[in-house]
């Protein structure tokens, strides 16, 4: 499974979305056009985990998510929309686990 996190669950932490453009040579995480940008986005997660805040910054979307049972996976999906019309969306999966 690609995009694969674990998670204490007394930790409050920040999960990225990279959706930068090939001009800012970050590999497989490449996927904005050089004059793209993000003109919207929605970050959703599963029920038992919480979205404490999200931003977005030159093409990266950071989420803060606390909670989560030890022992279940949960999702979190960003959901972008580009000046350029186009729509995508990417999802982590979380462990929860003691650490």
């Amino acid at each position: 499974m690609d995009n694969v996190k674990r998670k204490d669950p007394d930790a409050k932490l920040d999960y990225q979305f990279d959706w930068r453009a090939k001009t800012n040579g970050h590999g497989d995480s490449d996927w904005l056009a050089p004059s793209e940008i993000i003109e919207s986005y929605v970050i959703t997660v599963d029920t038992g985990l919480t979205l404490l805040s999200s931003s977005e910054s030159n093409g990266v979307i950071v989420a803060w998510l606390s909670g989560g049972e030890v022992g279940k996976w949960y999702k979190v999906a960003c959901k972008i929309t580009t000046n350029m019309g186009r729509i995508d969306e990417r999802t982590l999966h979380i462990f929860i686990e003691n650490k």
